[in-house]
């Protein structure tokens, strides 16, 4: 503060030295000598002024370099920020932030044109009216609320609502409700959609999936002394989000929550440790039986709880962005480790419609319901990033390792094979920019591991296999070549599989708009590189534009393998480009389109399958506000 005084009563002075000097009482000079010294007196009033001009800016120069050092070093006293560290704001009771998304959507021969695979799956839902039909249309929305209360400086309480979440343009007409009413009582006012007049709210098993309000995430934060402590329901993340993804992007639909306990502290300043305690699933609870009084848990014999430690460097925004602006660097790292035990698994009570809402448990609270499951996975992940004013670089790399000692869903044949985890996956990202930031170059590369199987692995629970049983279309759960996805394990006539080595990216980690996001649900047992250039227009508007390579590791789990083909690891390569629109007071608009040229392992290659796929377009727009 003092030397911030300093350089303003310098500038002040220096600013005094150019006012004009009051009259003085002299002798007179004569006309001659006197226009001779007033140039000379003039020279050097304006060299004087100069100087401590020159010094009074080198001054304040110096001042406001040591102050962003400070800033940059002084971490503790700024507080944390998301899952570490968030700076602190003026206390008020209730600080309201959230958005509105609207999403419209147009997707055109998104199959690629390809029959559906041996176990009856096409690549995309396709039109139940023709199969001509090739194009669909729709528009979704959201409103997000995630407000905080502050109950004082040290604690808190916040949450995530969602309103209307991803709920389709036209999806809730009241003659839809009028159709599901009991009995037709009460709600029996219109006959045909074509009547309908209106939308009525989203209610969960009567005319929708959900309900029209979902309470997501609630949780207490409380800042002691010695660190900040959470309990409660909360979003997890960590480094670029390729595993753990909070799914909080303006495009994001899904986001782990988890029901976690825990304590962030700062040992050393900039060093940040975490123990945490999850609660991944309980099993059943005292709530059918009790008459609605507080629910307990009925065994712990058969819940899945995960220990988790991370330990990270991290700056806070404002320390980067003073790091940045005086041309510094940052370097930021850290290490997320996670152990997960589940002994025994109730599997009959959480395939019911509703779980402990009231129901009669009855036969499911026998010993007879549960699977010896002996599992454990350790999940270990190492984020790093290191950035300065002109390029950032940043990578995360991940593994799953670990073992199911049954793998049986059936309580009535719990004597099944043990499964072995193996998996790796990695994202390496680096950033180049130009022209003072307005042009930016990307590279983006990622990894993740496969297995042999037939299909990519994304959805392990799909009823895939031969048909066992014509009457009633049982299948014998064993993915067959070029099946799209399916379990990663089983056992035939030749023996058994008993490991699963896909690593599956997190869904909200999306790299395009088209192959994975929409086609194959998320990257696993592929390799893809992607290059990106993105220009700022001006201040808010924004174009980009990227191209995508993807590769599977195994062509055997291709769609392209078949019994006559080992299949194909080439998957496609995607065009990306779009704009974005964005406001100081919180308006965004986008608009994007992506074409998919697929390439020969999403071809089909079975007897008599025509060989032609079709490319595959997105366009997608949205329009938003951010408070």
């Amino acid at each position: 503060m003092a030397q911030a005084l300093l350089a303003a009563l310098l500038v002040a002075s220096a600013t005094a030295a150019a006012q004009p000097a009051p009259a003085a009482p002299a002798a007179a000079a004569p006309p001659a000598a006197a226009a001779s010294a007033a140039p000379a007196d003039s020279d050097a009033s304006r060299r004087d002024l100069a100087t401590k001009l020159d010094a009074a800016q080198k001054e304040i120069k110096e001042v406001r370099e040591e102050m962003r050092a400070q800033m940059a070093t002084q971490s503790a006293a700024q507080g944390w920020q998301e899952e570490w560290v968030e700076e602190r704001r003026k206390l008020e009771l209730f600080v309201p932030n959230g958005y509105l998304r609207v999403r419209p959507d147009l997707f055109n021969k998104m199959d690629l044109g390809r029959a559906a695979d041996p176990s009856g799956y096409t690549l995309f839902p396709r039109s139940p009216l023709s199969e001509r039909e090739r194009t669909q249309a729709g528009v979704n929305m959201r409103f997000r609320f995630e407000p905080t209360l502050n109950v004082s400086e040290e604690v808190r309480i916040k949450m995530q609502v969602d309103a209307l979440d991803n709920v389709l343009f036209g999806s809730t007409p009241d003659y839809a409700f009028s159709r599901q009413a009991a009995n037709g009582h009460a709600y029996d006012r219109e006959e045909f959609a074509v009547d309908t007049q209106t939308q009525v709210p989203p209610t969960s098993a009567v005319n929708a999936a959900k309900d029209a309000i979902l309470l997501k995430r609630l949780y207490g934060e409380v800042s002691t002394p010695v660190g900040i402590l959470r309990f409660g329901r909360m979003a997890s993340h960590w480094g670029l989000g390729m595993l753990h993804n909070d799914g909080n992007c303006l495009d994001c639909d899904f986001g782990d929550t988890v029901d976690r306990l825990m304590f962030v502290t700062e040992p050393i300043p900039g060093y940040y440790v975490t123990p945490m305690l999850d609660f991944n699933a309980e099993g059943p609870t005292s709530s059918a039986q009790n008459g609605g009084g507080q629910p307990f848990d009925l065994s712990n014999a058969d819940d899945v709880h995960s220990f988790l430690i991370a330990a990270a460097r991290r700056d806070t925004d404002q320390q980067a962005r003073a790091k940045l602006e005086n041309n510094g660097a940052v370097l930021n790292y850290g290490v997320h480790l996670e152990y997960r035990v589940q002994k025994n698994d109730p599997v009959g009570y959480y395939s019911a419609p509703f779980p402990g809402d009231g129901a009669d448990l009855g036969p499911a609270l026998s010993n007879n319901n549960y699977v010896p499951r002996d599992a454990q996975l350790v999940m270990p992940d190492v984020w790093a990033k290191y950035e300065t004013k002109l390029y950032r670089v940043e990578v995360e790399a991940a593994a799953v390792f670990g073992s199911i000692g049954n793998r049986s869903l059936d309580p009535k044949n719990p004597a099944e094979q043990s499964l072995s985890l193996t998996q790796f996956g990695g994202v390496a990202q680096g950033e180049y920019r130009f022209m003072d930031g307005a042009l930016k170059a990307q590279v983006e590369v990622g990894f993740a591991s496969g297995d042999r199987s037939p299909g990519l692995g994304n959805y392990p629970r799909r009823v895939v296999g031969k048909v066992t049983n014509a009457t009633t279309g049982q299948r014998d759960g064993v993915t067959q070549p070029g099946d799209f996805d399916g379990p990663q394990y089983g056992c035939t006539e030749n023996g058994c599989d008993n490991s699963i080595n896909n690593f599956r990216f997190n869904r909200d980690y999306r790299i395009d708009m088209i192959l994975w996001r929409e086609i194959l649900g998320g990257v696993t047992d592929a390799i893809y590189a992607k290059p990106t250039l993105s220009y700022r227009v001006a201040e808010g508007f924004d174009i980009h534009g990227a191209v995508i390579y993807s590769r599977a590791v195994f062509a055997e789990s291709t769609p392209s393998a078949s019994v006559d083909h080992a299949g194909d690891n080439n998957l496609g390569v995607e065009l990306n480009v779009g704009a974005r629109y964005e406001t100081e007071d919180g308006f965004f608009a986008t608009v994007n389109w992506g074409i998919l040229f697929p390439l020969g392992g999403l071809a089909d290659t079975r007897v008599n399958a025509s060989t032609a796929q079709d490319n595959a377009q997105v366009l997608r727009g949205s329009l938003g506000i951010r408070y």
